[in-house]
């Protein structure tokens, strides 16, 4: 019974899923406080936010004076959220058990079956053989 849950659980992507999602909703919460406190102030540098707050490239309404933005604070916040996450998971979890697993493999080699031989290799060794048999008679 435990050696087939082991055998489960060290499956490959059973491991990458749970760590995906074990990871990706606890350190989620990290990551956007680093982007919110730290990326969108340094993002709003180079661009004025608008009423709502949100900051990117403003252009003018073609059917008014107000301005249309382009919220590329939230964009830029995604993909560094996104990058941060994905690094921290590929580092803490699927570098060591890349490692775990070559390991494993080196310890428990694989025993390779011997190929039987093809009906063609039988012939070619028989032929020899009676060859063989007749020069020494």
């Amino acid at each position: 019974m435990f050696k087939g849950f082991k055998e489960f659980i060290t499956r490959g992507n059973v491991i990458d899923l749970a760590v995906a999602v074990v990871i990706g909703g606890a350190f989620t919460a990290i990551v956007n406080t680093v982007v919110s406190s730290i990326i969108n102030p340094l993002v709003s540098v180079f661009f004025k936010a608008d009423a709502a707050g949100q900051f990117g490239p403003q252009i003018p309404n073609i059917y008014g004076d107000e301005l249309v933005t382009f919220p590329l604070g939230d964009l830029v916040s995604a993909i560094i959220s996104f990058l941060a996450v994905a690094l921290v998971v590929y580092f803490v979890f699927v570098v060591p058990m890349n490692a775990y697993k070559e390991h494993q493999a080196a310890k428990n080699p694989k025993v390779e079956e011997d190929t039987l031989p093809t009906e063609q290799e039988l012939l070619i060794e028989i032929r020899d053989l009676l060859r063989k048999d007749a020069a020494s008679s």
